[in-house]
């Protein structure tokens, strides 16, 4: 039996969890980041701040002891937003034993230095690394539905390790050796999820969402390819995968805090109201283009993104300036 620990107790952290517990097979602890969050998944039974409806099985142990969470464990699967990656890895990074995988399911980038989730890991460990994405809510996997996945490693026998102790009747997962790919599949599907929802808060109909999205997928493969990407792995579960579902899904918080945006709301009101969760793509617009600044890549989607969050310009100046770009071939 694999020993897991869930790095992060929030939505996407909590909804693994009760995939691997209905799988079966498994010694699970889920490591909430304060004690009082540990306490209350314990007493509660649920994960009422961020994930309610669903009961957390018995046998997964909660605990916000984070050296007692990784002690012995296989697989240390990081669910933390990807601001807090780093802290993590750090704290943990001495107490590491070897063959301890480390599996971020963190669709983000770090802001201040750009870099992608296994980036900062290998800035503080040389722990085997792989990166898990693809289309999914965390309500949907919690109840069981149908959700495929990808995992990619520079290590093909690691992605297999991660593919069998995850894979489930209700969980599919595919293997890739694209980890920069992946990475940013996962990571520029949610800034796109914001523009497209600004869209929608505009009331500009659904020709703009589909010209949001299938120009946003050439933006991310363009920024991905830069890296080091394969073209193909953004034709995939973690491309336009992850992307139709956090564009169009009405359960994406990215999405819906660029609805909000299109209607007129000021970006901290937005934040405030979602009560301590996390829409990655604020944060992560600025570290994309910083990445495409270092690489020459045009993102015009992300960057009228940028302006519309941290810069005060109207969502339909942004809108204009997009439609009104000098013309080019597809």
């Amino acid at each position: 039996m694999s020993r897991i620990a869930i790095l992060g107790a929030g939505a996407w952290g909590t909804a693994l969890a009760l995939s691997l517990a209905r799988r079966g097979g498994h010694h699970l602890c889920l490591w909430a980041h304060s004690t009082a969050l540990a306490e209350q998944l314990t007493e509660a039974g649920e994960n009422l701040p961020y994930l309610p409806g669903f009961t957390l099985p018995a046998d997964i142990d909660v605990t916000s002891d984070l050296p007692r969470a990784i002690f012995e464990a296989d697989i240390l699967l990081c669910v933390t937003p990807s601001q807090y990656l780093r802290g993590v890895i750090t704290h943990i990074a001495p107490l590491l034993t070897r063959g301890q995988i480390i599996l971020s399911a963190s669709k983000g980038l770090e802001e201040t230095t750009f870099l992608r989730m296994s980036q900062v890991v290998a800035s503080a460990t040389a722990s085997p690394f792989a990166v898990l994405s693809g289309p999914s809510f965390a309500q949907e996997v919690a109840a069981g539905m149908p959700t495929a996945l990808v995992v990619a490693s520079d290590s093909p026998q690691i992605s297999q390790i991660i593919q069998r102790d995850l894979t489930s009747p209700t969980l599919r997962v595919y293997t890739n050796e694209d980890v920069p790919g992946v990475e940013l599949g996962g990571a520029m599907k949610n800034v796109i999820a914001l523009a497209a929802g600004v869209a929608n808060g505009l009331n500009l109909g659904h020709n703009s969402s589909a010209a949001l999205i299938t120009r946003g997928i050439a933006e991310m493969t363009r920024l991905a390819v830069a890296c080091g990407g394969r073209r193909q792995t953004l034709a995939g579960l973690s491309g336009i995968g992850d992307l139709v579902l956090t564009c169009t899904g009405s359960l994406s918080r990215n999405r819906a805090v660029g609805i909000e945006l299109g209607r007129g709301r000021q970006l901290p009101d937005i934040i405030a109201g979602l009560n301590g969760k996390v829409a990655e793509g604020v944060r992560t617009t600025g570290a994309a283009l910083g990445i495409a600044a270092r690489y020459a890549v045009e993102m015009p989607i992300t960057e009228q993104m940028d302006a519309i969050l941290h810069h005060n310009k109207s969502p339909k100046e942004a809108i204009r300036e997009l439609m009104t770009r000098p013309g080019r071939e597809e």
